[in-house]
């Protein structure tokens, strides 16, 4: 099997791992397979790329996904500077995301209605979330989701893949933050956070890379890619 269909693979059994462990609520391997998953998928994002371009590293969504990596091991902790640490991470894997779909986005129809949706959505959420916050993490939830929100919005530069992945990422997190709001959330919550965010990583890299190869998109076995 050659590298990036196993490392996918392996991905795909994390995170098999992952769920199954949250429905099952068994933390120790929640603790395990969270871990593992970015840096499987950015071995695979990496070897993906050497396949089609024979050499280099797309260093910004390496970057993205190792930042994610960051996330995900701090919010293993529960305490609030390990939130906020995680956060910071995730933002910084934002700013990656939104350099890459400014070097190799491209304008789509319906622009303005998708920025006047995410606006709408980001100012709905950010409203009704206000009160229920701990107050000493309004400001930093309200900053991280400005960032995050323009991450989703800009996606869609990439084409499909890439779009709903952004959107998947903002479901997520959304579902993190009614989570510390304590509001009323759905049996297993943090399954559906895991399975929305990993995917949406998922759908960023492969949106990325196939915005790097125009001639074809990226699934298990990628086609030819521009350097």
């Amino acid at each position: 099997m050659r590298p990036e269909r196993l490392l996918l693979a392996a991905f795909g059994l994390a995170l098999a791992g992952d769920l199954g462990s949250l429905l099952a609520g068994f933390t120790p391997g929640h603790t395990v397979f969270k871990p593992l998953l970015m840096p499987l998928l950015a071995g695979w994002a990496v070897c993906a790329w050497r396949v089609t371009s024979g050499a280099g590293v797309p260093r910004l969504l390496v970057a993205a996904l190792l930042f994610g990596w960051g996330g995900d091991v701090l919010l293993l902790f529960d305490a609030e500077p390990a939130f906020l640490g995680g956060m910071a991470s995730f933002a910084a894997g934002h700013v990656c995301y939104l350099l890459l779909f400014k070097r190799y986005g491209t304008a789509r129809p319906h622009t303005l209605l998708l920025g006047l949706a995410y606006g709408a959505a980001l100012a709905g959420t950010v409203a009704l979330l206000w009160a229920d916050l701990p107050a000493e993490l309004r400001i930093p939830v309200a900053g991280y989701s400005l960032l995050l929100t323009a991450m989703a919005f800009r996606s869609a530069r990439l084409g499909l893949a890439a779009g709903v992945g952004g959107a998947l990422f903002l479901l997520s997190d959304t579902l993190i933050a009614t989570g510390i709001a304590e509001w009323p959330q759905l049996p297993r919550p943090d399954f559906w956070i895991m399975l929305t965010y990993a995917a949406a990583q998922y759908l960023l890299a492969r949106g990325v890379l196939a915005a790097l190869t125009p001639t074809a998109a990226v699934p298990t076995t990628p086609a030819r890619v521009r350097p």
